[in-house]
């Protein structure tokens, strides 16, 4: 009699309503696939981004009359093998160990960045909330994530840079609630509550990767005025002028100088309007004026190395005496050619 009794109380609860919902005990994983984030050549005059995505996917098996389950994940960013413990600006290393500063963001706007459970600098991993049916034969949900990277404007050194977040670096937290009737609740956070978890290192690995080119801007040039002279040219007459640029760290370059619009062989000479009539004067890459400045590489050009920050070349010029031009102005152009 006792038997019947047991059997007939549990059909009744069953029947009674809602009030007993089986507890499941499924199993529930998730994986991600794994980005490639490439700036490729980054912008020398202002931010470059650059956007990846990869997968994240929760399934869940083991019970054919599971209904539901949540999932409340957390994934973690680091600073990277090569990034030093650095995470607000996060760095990418070349050859030459010159650092490149750049971040990742979990938004379009860039506002928000990627960073790690318990990390004191950046606490902001990246939360997903799965919610799928299991029938079955199991269910599964997949989310697709973008990783937002940016390097921001900086002084640039040339080179090929890359930081590899490996191992520690990527991190799944995760907690998961099953039901086998109805509808199972979020877990309170990434990290308690639910029916289990899992907390998986190196789940999405990848490399940020991006070149800085050896280049050369920001042009400037001033006219070099020799001033008036009153009468005969009967000593030399001295003056400076400057050429400007800005290249980018570790660019080697070398900047020449033609011989303008109205050289006699390798004599440089200034011409006196439309007419026949010319001063010659001489151009030097040193204040002694006796290094002649002109244009055949890694011979008598000047020669020096990018530092990032505006670089200033002085030329020095001089019109010999003794000169017996005719009164009135004289001029000529000279074309400057950067090579790098």
């Amino acid at each position: 009699m006792s038997s019947c009794l047991r059997l007939l109380f549990a059909m009744l609860l069953l029947a009674g309503g809602t009030a007993f919902v089986p507890a499941a005990k499924a199993a529930t994983t998730c994986t991600a696939t794994s980005p490639s984030l490439a700036f490729a050549t980054v912008s020398t005059t202002g931010n470059t981004d650059v956007s990846a995505t990869f997968d994240v996917t929760c399934s869940t098996f083991g019970l054919a009359l599971l209904a539901n389950a949540k999932v409340r994940m957390c994934l973690n960013i680091g600073d990277g093998v090569q990034g030093g413990g650095n995470f607000n600006p996060r760095r990418m290393l070349n050859t030459n160990n010159d650092a490149l500063q750049f971040q990742l963001y979990t938004n379009a706007a860039r506002t928000q960045i990627w960073g790690s459970l318990g990390n004191a600098t950046i606490p902001t991993p990246l939360q997903l909330d799965f919610d799928y049916p299991v029938p079955l034969l199991g269910g599964n949900q997949t989310i697709t994530v973008t990783i937002y990277g940016r390097v921001p404007t900086q002084l640039f050194i040339a080179g090929n840079y890359n930081n590899q977040f490996t191992g520690i670096h990527t991190s799944l937290n995760y907690r998961y609630n099953e039901t086998l009737l109805g509808t199972a609740s979020y877990p309170a956070s990434c990290t308690s509550g639910g029916g289990g978890g899992a907390n998986p290192t190196g789940a999405f690995p990848f490399t940020v990767t991006a070149t800085v080119p050896s280049k050369c801007q920001a042009y400037t040039t001033t006219d070099l005025d020799f001033g008036s002279v009153p009468g005969f040219i009967t000593s030399d007459v001295d003056q400076t002028t400057t050429i400007g640029m800005t290249c980018t760290g570790r660019t080697a370059w070398q900047v020449g100088l033609n011989n303008g619009l109205y050289a006699s062989g390798s004599v440089r000479r200034m011409k006196l309007s439309t007419s026949t009539t010319y001063v010659t004067y001489e151009l030097y890459r040193d204040t002694s004026r006796s290094l002649r400045w002109g244009n055949t590489l890694n011979t008598d050009t000047a020669q020096g190395t990018g530092t990032g920050t505006p670089q200033t070349l002085t030329v020095y010029g001089r019109v010999p005496a003794p000169q017996t031009p005719a009164a009135g102005s004289y001029s000529d152009t000279i074309t400057v050619t950067i090579t790098y």
